[in-house]
């Protein structure tokens, strides 16, 4: 028997009832993601790709199928999970350090040995430096690799991303991906990103779940078979463009 895969998506729909009736955000959705594996999940915005985030994290419920993790439906937040959202959401009272460390407190982790993993943490994503500074002396870049360090602290099997870098300047933006990669080649925590960025998608992943507007179903899952570890110059690549080009075609996008 094969190992189990870290994420199964069964014929996963979600519908809310709001005062116009109910709504469908996702509709027949099923994927699978491998351990290790990087995933994005592609699509126009307001489509429906973070409720399912949402229902991967356990924050929501589906209205049918199944999500499970490890081979075990998921019918709740799990300790497994670290989420990183579009507003790194940090408390303007607590230093970086501090910020990080608060998912250690809140599990009851050994004091000393969270500080470490903590400290660890922050020379990862480049703040060894800022680790005494509060939210309003860092800039949202940085306050962002703040976030996903706080989202690793507990050694979580699972990383959900939604759209973290969506705030920030092209420029960053870029840095960012870059340095997601390289926590990622370290780590290698399974990990779901959800964007609406193409060459974002194309840059940071292994395959690409390219879904369609609301209700949110999938399209097509393209395989990234670019070579790891990924660099900043591929993004320039006759194979980086080629990819872009046929993700943009899928989702109605000509690019000349």
């Amino acid at each position: 028997m094969g190992a189990i895969d870290a994420i199964e998506i069964e014929q996963l729909s979600k519908s809310y009832e709001t005062r116009d009736g109910e709504v469908l955000a996702i509709k027949d959705v099923s994927f699978n993601i491998r351990r290790s594996e990087f995933i994005s999940v592609l699509g126009p915005s307001g489509c429906g790709k973070t409720t399912l985030l949402k229902v991967i994290a356990g924050l929501e419920g589906a209205t049918q199928g199944v999500a499970k993790l490890n081979g075990a439906p998921i019918r709740g937040p799990q300790r497994k999970t670290g989420i990183v959202f579009q507003t790194p959401a940090l408390m303007k009272w607590r230093t970086a350090l501090a910020n990080v460390l608060l998912p250690a407190e809140i599990l009851g982790m050994p004091a000393e040995q969270a500080r470490v993993k903590a400290l660890g943490l922050l020379e990862l994503v480049g703040l060894r430096d800022f680790t005494n500074k509060f939210p309003h002396e860092l800039s949202g870049g940085m306050q962002q690799r703040v976030a996903i360090a706080r989202a690793l602290i507990h050694n979580p099997e699972i990383l959900l991303l939604d759209e973290p870098f969506s705030a920030l300047d092209t420029m960053t933006r870029g840095q960012l991906n870059v340095e997601l990669l390289r926590i990622w080649n370290e780590s290698k925590t399974t990990s779901l990103l959800i964007t609406h960025s193409i060459p974002e998608a194309v840059f940071l992943s292994d395959r690409v779940v390219v879904m369609t507007s609301r209700p949110a179903q999938i399209t097509e899952i393209v395989t990234i078979d670019l070579p790891r570890p990924r660099t900043a110059e591929m993004r320039v690549s006759p194979e980086f463009l080629k990819l872009i080009d046929r993700i943009g075609r899928i989702i109605g996008l000509e690019y000349v």
